[in-house]
């Protein structure tokens, strides 16, 4: 599967009603640690698909980030049933990620 685009106005139909396990990238365009773990999200949804993955740029969903807390970006956060079950901040190893969504 391909990343999907979030934001405010299709996050909760997209994330929170997802019957799938959800990793959501918070990232930035200008945020240099974000375009690091952009290519580990991306074999993280190619190799799979039994997650769905989203991400959401905080610059155009700036609700969200404060919904959620974000302090910090790149955040990783991992949604299962619509709820929040895990959070990476900053660059980590896709094994971490993977752990994370377990």
């Amino acid at each position: 599967m391909e990343v999907i685009k979030v934001n405010t106005d299709n996050f909760e139909q997209i994330v929170l009603k997802s019957e799938k396990t959800v990793l959501v990238d918070f990232y930035a365009d200008w945020c240099g640690p974000c375009r690091m773990v952009a290519p580990i999200v991306e074999e993280i949804a190619t190799e799979h698909p039994e997650y769905l993955v989203c991400k959401v740029n905080v610059d155009e969903s700036q609700k969200l980030a404060i919904d959620f807390g974000l302090v910090s970006i790149p955040t990783l956060l991992a949604f299962k049933n619509g709820k929040e079950a895990g959070k990476i901040v900053g660059v980590r190893p896709k094994e971490a990620i993977l752990e994370m969504l377990k």
